[in-house]
């Protein structure tokens, strides 16, 4: 059987790896690309394997348009079809608005934004031909609310939101559904640098009283590429634990 195949940015660690796993566990082959720590990308490969998905992990600078291209002909190569784009990868480059530099707006949009349409682009050929597929943008709170200190992180988050639901109107007649995910806060080596006082202040603001886990995000992913959510396309979905 012709196993259908996800393509995972940013798998290397944290909401990546998570969703990676939980997808090989659905049942596809699975794609894992990482710009660095690509020895802990190979151990959630195979994590991914051991529940019967074969891998591919490829390594490079999403930010480029030519590595984009690479990821998804090597992915095609290899398995032939590509059912699933989970755009993921991510970078913070904090810093106020009056002493951010060029530099830190750039890196971020290019890295966070720039990627995503470089590989939509990519992934929707085969998927268009297919007449099926999914692609799940993993955005941010930020993106939806913005956040003082994150000018160019929220404004590269808020461009994949405008990115998705443009997507979803081209690609929709074509059985393409394009969906956004914007969690809130969530236990990942990135959460792990917020200082304790202000991470206890986020809290105090979350109805549930905790951080999400990776997991958790993993499984609204699931949810969105699977077969039953066919007729869900050009959303946001919030997963804040009642934040905002």
């Amino acid at each position: 059987m012709n196993k259908k195949t996800a393509l995972i940015t940013g798998a290397s660690r944290g909401i990546g790896a998570a969703i990676a796993r939980r997808l090989a566990d659905d049942g596809y082959n699975i794609v894992l690309t990482c710009r660095s720590g690509l020895e802990q990308a190979d151990a959630v490969a195979a994590d991914c394997q051991a529940m019967g998905a074969e891998t591919l992990v490829l390594s490079g600078d999403c930010s480029l348009p030519e590595v984009c291209k690479g990821w998804v002909a090597e992915a095609m190569s290899k398995f032939s079809r590509l059912d699933v784009l989970v755009h993921n990868a991510g970078i913070t480059k904090d810093g106020l608005l009056m002493r951010m530099t060029d530099e830190q707006f750039d890196e971020v949009l290019h890295t966070n934004l720039y990627s995503g349409f470089y590989l939509s682009r990519e992934a929707a050929k085969p998927m268009m031909k297919a007449r099926s597929g999914r692609v799940i943008h993993i955005s941010s709170i930020a993106g939806v609310f913005g956040n003082a200190g994150q000018v160019n992180y929220a404004a590269s988050k808020s461009g994949i939101i405008g990115l998705a639901k443009s997507m979803a109107k081209e690609l929709g007649s074509r059985g393409v559904t394009v969906n956004a995910v914007a969690p809130g806060v969530i236990e990942t080596d990135m959460s792990d640098t917020i200082p304790d006082d202000i991470k206890q202040k986020m809290l105090t603001n979350i109805s549930l009283g905790r951080m999400g886990r990776a997991d958790e995000v993993a499984g609204l992913v699931s949810y969105l590429a699977s077969d039953i959510a066919g007729y869900i396309t050009g959303q946001v979905i919030v997963m804040d634990g009642g934040m905002f």
